[in-house]
């Protein structure tokens, strides 16, 4: 009887603890180590594999910093799935350091199986720091200076490229800026050369503008800037003075040490100041004057264009000798 009881007590006792090993066993915990030694300051890797069965929720808390005093944490990796032989199969791994020379015992994982918690098993890390021979001080050195780094030029290719990006761009900026200023094409188109003399050349340009009737449409500050820019490419190429980048003022001084016609002066001056009257102080001539300007180009290049100078007339009697040699050789020669 006693032998019959103390068998029923054992049935008992595992019927209560086969649940809980059942349960255990369904959720595996696995940490191993890359290295189990290394230096201070070297790097090593915890590798953390999870095995349970598939649609079970699983988590396990891990520590944000310090694995321990004395072993830091480094980086954590995401958590790998995969599905093995119908068991669901996580993996995760850890980065890890220390600056402290000693053997760590590192503590053991957990995992959170639903209702129950399943630990890891656990390994130790032995981190040793540089052998020093106390028996030779002389070998002991002091820290060294700081090197200065070898000049290497292509460290310097980002800062040389960005000055000259730099300056290409305030070129262009300038460049627009004094080409806008002066009323010229941003792009210089360079034709051929006119082989037409410089009045000629003016005059069909003054024709072309005249039929592009500018100011009949509200352009007001084109039509009379085409006009003085017309002029002044014709005093440049009668007189070689750079009128093109001269002020009025100027240019009407240059003329006057040019040329004495003081109706010609006149005649510009008039141009020359209604046309900065339109440009800076936003001037709107009448019909009048608009039509005033065009004639008084036309006026002025008439005014200045070289006089053809006519051949020499031959005088009668010097006609009336070469005539009678030519009759007298004549009559020699029959």
């Amino acid at each position: 009887m006693k032998f019959k009881k103390h068998r029923l007590l054992m049935y008992i006792g595992l019927s209560a603890l086969l649940p809980g090993m059942k349960t255990y066993a369904q959720t595996l915990f696995e940490v191993r180590l890359d290295t189990a030694a290394i230096l201070i300051g070297e790097q090593t890797t915890l590798h953390l594999t999870i095995t349970t069965d598939t649609g079970r929720q699983v988590y396990w808390p891990l520590p944000a910093d310090n694995l321990m005093p004395g072993v830091e944490i480094l980086s954590l990796s995401q958590p790998d799935s995969a599905i093995i032989n119908h068991k669901l199969t996580i993996k995760q791994d850890i980065l890890i350091t220390s600056f402290d020379s000693m053997l760590y015992l590192l503590p053991p994982f957990r995992v959170i199986n639903e209702a129950d918690t399943v630990y890891s098993n656990q390994v130790a890390l032995k981190v040793s720091t540089l052998p020093v021979d106390t028996d030779h001080p002389e070998e002991f050195f002091d820290i060294k200076d700081v090197w200065k780094p070898p000049f290497v030029l292509a460290d310097y290719y980002p800062l040389i490229f960005g000055i000259v990006i730099a300056l290409v761009i305030l070129f262009l900026i300038w460049y627009v800026v004094k080409r806008l200023r002066s009323n010229r094409s941003l792009v210089p188109f360079k034709g051929e050369k006119s082989q037409l003399p410089p009045h000629d050349e003016t005059i069909q340009e003054l024709d072309r503008i005249k039929r592009k009737k500018l100011w009949q449409q509200g352009r007001h500050k084109e039509y009379h800037t085409q006009i003085t820019d017309a002029l002044r490419h014709y005093l440049f190429r009668l007189y070689t003075f750079n009128a093109m980048e001269m002020t009025s003022h100027e240019i009407l001084d240059a003329l006057r040490e040019k040329n004495n016609d003081r109706t010609a002066y006149d005649t510009l001056r008039q141009i020359l100041q209604l046309a900065d009257f339109v440009k800076f102080a936003k001037l709107h001539p009448l019909p009048d004057e608009n039509d005033l300007s065009m004639s008084n180009a036309y006026l002025f290049v008439d005014q200045t264009k070289p006089k053809e100078t006519p051949p020499p007339a031959t005088e009668p009697e010097e006609t009336d000798m070469k005539i009678n040699q030519v009759m007298i050789t004549r009559q020699k020669e029959a």
